[in-house]
């Protein structure tokens, strides 16, 4: 999603994007301020971002390289 779409949702459809991006990255393994950093910055692809976990990437690393 680029921010563009996103700002073109209403509120109710922002915040169930966000929260479901926010639990699509705990269960990935962010902690709970990592997941919502990088839930909130909607351009960062949530499949990249799980992947990056996957392969054995640390948290911090893959927000260096997501955000």
């Amino acid at each position: 999603m680029t921010a563009a779409q996103f700002e073109e949702l209403d509120e109710s459809e922002a915040v169930e994007v966000l929260r479901w991006r926010f639990g699509v990255l705990l269960r990935a393994g962010f902690d709970f301020d990592q997941a919502a950093m990088v839930a909130a910055h909607v351009d960062v692809d949530l499949h990249e971002a799980v992947e990056l976990l996957d392969r054995g990437c640390p948290a911090e690393t893959a927000i260096r390289i997501l955000v």
